[in-house]
């Protein structure tokens, strides 16, 4: 009997078709094959004629071939934006094959998502005052709203663009900004006089493209920020489940904690007993924490359809409030890697396997009737 097919759609990051997560797919290939599940790799490049042009990791070789194979019954799409040629082929290619099974399909921009979590009151308490930056004007009304606010790319990821915006502790008519370009490299602190902050933004290019959003504060004692990372997972019964949250410390004067920006991981209670003293707040943290990213995430699927999987980045006050700054829909794993937790790790990398295998079961069995 024939294995089901997963084919994991992605983008080459250059013309020299390189695979941004070659290392992770390997492993996911290798799971794949004792689950019983056939894995492979191509992206909308490699498609012709209805034949995809596959990449098939061989373990017992150590190495990737090419091989002719049909279209895959199910689809994992772990494509992200790039502004490429590449990735306007992809949007052709989820246009065209939009009728095939995917186990999960793209979120919209962080503003859309904000706006939709926060038509449901029960997701007010958790989202950080927001708003779109349609002219400067948006961004100095939020400042005199609060010390501190940053300005997000809508559509960007890993902490590229982002700038933190405060009002200047040592002259009342201008703004300290800090912050990080779009090759995420930390852009040197400036004040920027009041007067001449709406020229500094154009410089930036945020109307119509950028969210503005309070400043939530998370400095550590030795100055850097700090912020949590969740990984809400379907399980192999299609059910959210919980695989891990994980802290995450900011580089030295880096505004964000991201990883690729010079970030490291540490364990998430290692990291909440720096910050919250009372255990028993600490407790209620970690169980309202797993029930929001579980409500979210199947709050997300109903408004936007299929999903697998999806990464919180979480804030938490110093009274314990939990904020959710963003939602990240084509998480990557290396937390758990980087802080030695080998078994969530491997939990990150064969949950979406597991489920895709239900979802073939539970395809196979509405075909004969049997639900």
């Amino acid at each position: 009997m024939s294995k089901p097919v997963l084919g994991i759609l992605t983008l080459y990051l250059n013309e020299r078709k390189k695979l941004e997560e070659a290392a992770v797919y390997e492993k996911m290939i290798i799971a794949g094959r004792e689950l019983g599940l056939d894995v492979f790799v191509f992206t909308p490049a490699d498609v012709q004629g209805g034949v995809v042009n596959a990449l098939v990791y061989h373990p017992s070789h150590g190495r990737w071939i090419r091989q002719r194979r049909p279209f895959p019954a199910m689809i994992y799409d772990r494509s992200r934006i790039q502004k490429s040629a590449r990735f306007q082929q992809l949007l052709r290619f989820r246009s065209k094959y939009g009728h095939l099974l995917y186990l999960n399909r793209p979120l919209r921009n962080k503003w859309t998502v904000h706006q939709d979590l926060y038509t449901l009151k029960r997701f007010r308490p958790h989202l950080p005052d927001t708003r779109l930056v349609q002219g400067h004007g948006d961004v100095k009304r939020m400042l005199q709203r609060h010390p501190a606010v940053y300005l997000k790319p809508i559509n960007g990821t890993g902490g590229r663009g982002i700038l933190r915006i405060a009002r200047s502790s040592t002259a009342s008519t201008a703004y300290d900004v800090r912050g990080r370009n779009t090759k995420r490299a930390i852009i040197s602190p400036r004040k920027v006089p009041a007067a001449t902050l709406g020229t500094f933004l154009s410089g930036w290019g945020v109307s119509g493209h950028y969210l503005v959003q309070e400043a939530i504060a998370l400095e550590l004692p030795n100055g850097r920020v700090h912020d949590y990372r969740m990984l809400v997972q379907k399980n192999g019964y299609g059910e959210w489940q919980v695989t891990g949250c994980v802290g995450r410390v900011g580089a030295l004067n880096s505004i964000t904690s991201n990883l690729h920006g010079g970030g490291r991981a540490m364990p998430m209670n290692e990291l909440l007993d720096e910050w919250i003293a009372d255990p028993s707040k600490r407790n209620h943290i970690h169980a309202e924490a797993s029930r929001l990213g579980i409500d979210v995430s199947r709050f997300l699927e109903e408004r936007y359809g299929a999903l697998c999987e999806l990464a919180l980045d979480l804030a938490i006050d110093r009274e314990g409030r939990i904020l959710l700054l963003e939602v990240n829909p084509k998480p990557a794993r290396e937390v758990f890697s980087q802080i030695g937790d080998k078994e969530a790790y491997r939990t990150a990398l064969t949950r979406p396997l597991e489920y895709a295998l239900w979802l073939h079961d539970r395809r196979k069995a509405k075909s004969a009737g049997l639900i």
